[in-house]
């Protein structure tokens, strides 16, 4: 019966075919291990073997056994190594499949040619392996590659061959005839998406004869073809930093040209130039021109063969974005093509684009291109502290938000470089930037300068840059900062009064924490100004047990707030249901479990209510609690519902501020918003006895509910031209 079983699943057979054929290559190594004649040289083979050291002799082996084959199976086994060693991403069965079954000079699709995969593999006698969880086709041991690589014989021409595959592929009549405007390939066609965005990279590495006529033959109507648009899909999805194309209207306007100069085919330049009469500066769909594709790729064979040409615009600008050809190439690090066009009288080497305002320094050095920042820097027509219309910021901010410190070096070595420039987004200076994001050589360098304010705030929050490296627990840089001279470390902030001190407890770093708490000059129980809340009111919320037990352990710390519309610490962790924070805070003596928070709830009610069982056991062991509320009517769980009824004059202060209002920006996280704080019992609530896990997962199924509707529901009522509908 099992036997039955392997025999009627044609995948089970090609398994079982890939297993027979890896015992041979065990049978080689065998072979090769006891034709060593003593045990200490058996023993050297295997532990060789093991290590993948041994294996060269079981390949040649094998390589000899497939050329040996009967029929036309070495020329296949021969073939699919090839492809699955010299392609430019791993390929999946069927595009192996259909990439062998393609005949040199056919003009049509022929189905009945194509080899099925268990042929392939056994026609490769086990040096190729199928990756379940992809279905790819890969070597069967990394050490294969360099074994066929060493041997420069073993296949003649592999890219310009694999390039001729891919372009007769294109050229059959059933793929011409598909329309531009599909998003994806047809499954019938498994072969066209590899052949439509990696045919260009194989014939840039080898160009033929054959190759350059099966080219042109393409790239006559080129926009017209489904090639162009699934290249450019693909693009889109993989590139950062080009143009978007959405696909909808096809890839109009991406000629021939365009795509040579794309894919760096600087061979098919001249002959693509004299098929016909070309607009060179012609902008496509995505409004690029072909020389600000061939920037933008690095290619500077295709480059210099457009700037030769006459009538050729190199600082046009394309129609998107507004960016130069020499801004794209100055983004992407390509020195040298930056360097060929800087020597254009026709090129502005400091014209910043239309969508950012960024000129290509500033794109350089985002980037960390030194070269290309150096050449540029060397141009007396570059100013190097010009800001960019978007954000506001110089290239000296860019290189301090992404940790470039060779940029950085260069820049400050600049007399005209303000290293105490803000931005206008949010008024930071170049410092506050590298410290949020804790890049320490950046810092480091700024602070060794006389004219850099090490305690400069922004214009947006009022944070000065231990603020920020402190509520993101950079250590070293807040060491750094510390160390420094006429820094207040217990600044608070403008907007919500915090201090570097409350954002680090906030957060949970124990080690800016302690560094804050070794100051005398630091306040470890100072009330922020929104919230009026202690730095361990807020590690207790967070459930931060280490964090909140340092700063308990100061015996000026104090652990209530003082402010009536707040909770002290204890109540604050207990709709997080963070028992053991509590425990923590009730074990001091100076606590009052039965002060009233922010809701008049006192410790032991709102443990009950919040379902604390073993919180409200802790409190219990008390005899003096006393576990009345102030206010019956506010029987309401925090957070999650309306303020109580105003009874006194405190109370009708309270109440003029917001119930809940918003926390800065840097609490703000899909734990603090959905907390299972939200989810205590309430009288009028039937899920008040379900556990917070079952909760949470009825309001994650109700939201994947909605979506699914909206999906199936919504687009076959939109009209046909919308593309959601495809």
């Amino acid at each position: 019966m099992r036997w039955s079983i392997w025999h009627f699943h044609p995948i089970n057979d090609v398994c079982l075919l890939a297993i027979l054929c890896r015992f041979l290559l065990v049978s080689l190594n065998i072979d090769s291990i006891l034709g060593e004649v003593t045990v200490r040289q058996r023993r050297k083979k295997l532990e060789e073997m093991t290590q993948g050291n041994g294996l060269s002799d079981a390949y040649t082996e094998t390589l000899t056994r497939l050329k040996t084959q009967k029929g036309n199976k070495p020329v296949l086994g021969l073939k699919a190594l090839m492809w699955v060693l010299y392609s430019e991403r791993p390929l999946r069965t069927g595009e192996l499949c259909h990439a062998l079954g393609v005949e040199m000079g056919s003009t049509d699709l022929d189905l009945e040619n194509f080899p099925t995969l268990r042929t392939i593999l056994a026609s490769s006698l086990g040096l190729l392996a199928v990756e379940a969880s992809s279905s790819t086709v890969r070597l069967v041991h990394f050490t294969l590659q360099e074994h066929l690589l060493g041997d420069p014989t073993l296949f003649s021409s592999p890219h310009s061959t694999i390039a001729e595959v891919c372009l007769t592929y294109l050229n059959f009549g059933c793929i011409r005839d598909l329309s531009p405007t599909l998003f994806s390939a047809p499954p019938t066609l498994p072969l066209l998406e590899y052949a439509s965005c990696y045919w260009g990279a194989h014939a840039r590495r080898e160009m033929t004869e054959n190759v350059k006529i099966l080219a042109l033959r393409l790239l006559n109507g080129f926009d017209g073809h489904i090639s162009a648009q699934l290249m450019l899909l693909r693009y889109s999805r993989d590139s950062n930093s080009g143009p978007f194309f959405n696909g909808t209207r096809g890839p109009g306007g991406f000629t021939g040209l365009h795509a040579v100069a794309f894919f760096g085919i600087a061979a098919a330049v001249a002959p693509i130039l004299e098929m016909k009469e070309w607009d060179v500066n012609a902008t496509d769909g995505l409004g690029s021109t072909a020389i600000a594709w061939a920037a933008g790729n690095g290619h500077e064979g295709v480059v210099k063969a457009l700037l030769e040409r006459e009538g050729v615009n190199p600082d046009q600008t394309d129609a998107r974005s507004g960016r130069t050809s020499l801004s794209r190439a100055a983004g992407s690090g390509h020195e040298g093509i930056v360097k060929m066009l800087l020597t254009r009288e026709d090129v502005d080497p400091d014209k910043a684009d239309i969508e950012y305002g960024r000129t290509p320094l500033s794109w350089a050095v985002e980037h960390g291109h030194e070269g290309v920042v150096k050449c540029l820097l060397e141009r007396g027509d570059v100013n190097p502290d010009q800001a960019d219309s978007m954000y506001g910021r110089t290239p000296l901010s860019w290189a301090a938000r992404h940790g470039r410190d060779g940029v950085a070096r260069l820049l400050l070595e600049r007399e005209d470089v303000n290293p105490n420039r803000a931005d206008t987004l949010l008024g930071q200076m170049p410092l506050s930037r590298a410290a949020e994001f804790g890049h320490e050589g950046v810092v480091k360098m700024l602070l060794e300068r006389d004219d850099v304010d090490p305690d400069q705030a922004d214009s947006e929050y009022g944070r000065t840059p231990l603020s920020w490296a402190a509520e993101f627990g950079h250590e070293v840089v807040v060491k750094m900062l510390l160390e420094r001279d006429g820094v207040n470390p217990d600044r608070a902030d403008s907007k919500y009064g915090r201090t570097p001190l409350s954002l680090a407890a906030g957060g949970g770093h124990e080690g800016v924490v302690k560094m804050l708490l070794e100051r005398d000059d630091v306040s470890p129980d100072q009330v922020d100004t929104s919230y009026g809340r202690t730095p361990s009111s807020w590690a207790a919320e967070s459930g931060y047990k280490r964090v909140a037990k340092i700063l308990l352990e100061r015996n000026n710390a104090r652990t209530g707030i003082p402010r009536d519309r707040n909770q002290p610490p204890p109540s604050s962790a207990l709709p997080a249901g963070h028992d053991r924070v509590v425990r923590i805070i009730s074990e001091r003596g100076n606590v009052n479990s039965d002060t009233p928070g922010c809701r008049s709830q006192t410790l032991p009610t709102l443990s009950s209510r919040c379902g604390g069982e073993r919180i409200t056991r802790t409190h219990l062991h008390d005899d003096r609690p006393n576990t009345d509320i102030a206010d019956p009517d506010a029987l309401e769980q925090v957070f999650d519902c309306k303020d109580p009824v105003s009874k006194s004059a405190d109370s009708a202060i309270s109440s003029t501020q917001p119930s809940n209002p918003p926390p800065p920006l840097s609490t703000w996280s899909l734990k603090s918003w959905y907390s299972p704080r939200n989810t205590g019992p309430h009288p009028n609530n039937t899920l008040s006895t379900l556990p917070v896990g079952v909760n949470r997962y009825l309001a994650i199924t109700s939201f994947v509910c909605v979506l699914a509707l909206f999906i199936h529901i919504i687009p076959p009522l939109l009209p046909d031209r919308f593309p959601f509908r495809k």
